[in-house]
């Protein structure tokens, strides 16, 4: 048993080995980056012909020596020039993804880096010798090696009639088809080595430099921020509407019989809060596509707080207000961002603490925005069902808005009233954001 066991491995072993040496025969990866080699060779074919031409000049005699060492260095600048483009780069990068199956980013950098196009030139020039030399040996060796294989078959004998080649001759076609199938053979297992090595030499060559990666995780940055930026805008937008709604809705249903005519404004301001929540989910949507028309005074502005307050105000809410300074001076993203952070205190405190009084101080200063608002932390009737309650995006929120503009912030507890407090600056430093 023990014997079969190993003589069962022992075969497995050797197919396994069999495959592997096999493998790049019969593996399209290895025809693929062959054609990607032959790609070099083809676009090395035009310097091969001014070299050649540049020889027969030489060789004639009849070309003035100063004349041709001026075309020489005229003709090397210009034969030089493609190794260095952007395009040449892009264009090697896109062949590398698609045949060599070498995963590589793409890279906008308008102007790569010296050291980038050091090794993009470097690339190129080897992509052209290694392409030339796969070149002769498909235009050399495969028909030769044809000729060798088919005489075996007694088809063309007549051409290998004065051939020669060390002991063989035109007679021993055994050999000389048996030497045709070795030379297919080696040219595809030197196809496949080549190949090999380019798909490991593309990343190092055509890969990004240390100044491209560090762009293009500012870029993803820059994305991610906008996104998250957007994420806010719906939260604060959709969710004060669905919260002012609510709450009117229940308030509307409890006093249905008893005010018909609080009934009548409550819905009211249920279609004008619904109308603001569409022009704001417009303005958002619109930020998301690719043409960026959006206009960014669409976006609600500390111009419309009186208009905020009234749909809170509808629902039952006692708003307090105490505002300075005139909204005019104030830059239009401060003034966006201050009316989106007075929104979502607003919101919580109809949401965690209906019925509650509400006092929002508003003051515009000349560098700053000061704004506080403050609420008990228990209302007056029960909380309605409007969904997550408690710890949700809210004050996140409200601190990356803070921190993107350099402000400062602090919310929280105190002798049983809640309180947050903002200071926008109107130009000046990034800043920080405190609990």
């Amino acid at each position: 048993m023990i014997m079969g066991l190993a003589a069962v491995n022992i075969e497995r072993i050797v197919a396994m080995a069999l495959r592997r040496i096999f493998a790049p025969l019969v593996s399209g990866s290895t025809y693929r980056r062959g054609v990607h080699l032959l790609l070099g060779g083809v676009v090395v074919l035009p310097y091969v012909m001014v070299g050649y031409a540049f020889i027969q000049m030489r060789s004639t005699g009849e070309t003035p020596l100063v004349v041709m060492l001026l075309l020489l260095a005229v003709t090397g600048v210009i034969a030089c020039a493609p190794a260095f483009l952007r395009a040449t780069r892009t264009l090697e990068a896109y062949a590398a993804r698609l045949l060599l199956d070498v995963d590589l980013p793409d890279v906008a950098t308008d102007r790569p880096a010296p050291e980038a196009r050091l090794r993009s030139a470097l690339w190129f020039a080897t992509h052209l010798v290694a392409g030339g030399g796969v070149a002769v040996g498909v235009l050399v060796a495969v028909p030769l090696a044809f000729v060798f294989i088919f005489a075996q078959f007694g088809i063309g004998e007549e051409t290998l009639e004065d051939f020669r080649l060390g002991p063989l001759d035109g007679d021993d076609t055994l050999w000389l088809s048996l030497l045709g199938v070795g030379m297919l053979v080696g040219l595809t297992y030197a196809v496949a080595g080549l190949g090999t090595l380019a798909a490991m030499m593309a990343p190092v060559l055509l890969g990004p430099s240390p100044d491209e990666r560090i762009a293009a995780l500012e870029a993803e940055a820059d994305q991610l921020a906008e996104r998250n930026r957007l994420a806010r805008e719906l939260h604060d937008s959709v969710g004060h509407a669905l919260t002012v709604t609510t709450l009117q809705a229940a308030a509307a249903s409890e006093l249905l019989d008893s005010d018909p005519e609080f009934v009548r404004r409550a819905l009211s301001a249920v279609e004008e809060t619904g109308r603001a929540a569409m022009a704001d989910l417009d303005h958002v949507l619109g930020l998301l596509r690719e043409d960026r028309q959006t206009d960014t005074a669409q976006a609600r502005t500390l111009a419309d707080l009186d208009q905020l307050l009234s749909d809170v105000r509808t629902g039952g809410a006692e708003v307090a207000v105490d505002m300075t300074g005139s909204v005019s001076r104030i830059p239009a993203v401060v003034s966006r961002e201050s009316f989106r952070i007075v929104q979502e205190c607003l919101t919580n405190a109809a949401r965690h603490a209906v019925g509650a009084p509400v006092s929002l101080r508003v003051d515009i200063g000349t560098s700053a925005v000061a704004i506080e608002v403050t609420n008990s932390v228990h209302g007056g009737r029960p909380e309605p069902p409007v969904g997550r309650a408690r710890g949700g995006r809210g004050l996140a929120g409200m601190r990356e808005r803070v921190g993107l503009l350099g402000g400062r912030m602090s919310a929280g507890q105190n002798d049983g009233m809640w309180k947050v407090s903002v200071r926008l600056p109107l130009g000046g430093r990034r800043g920080r954001s405190s609990a």
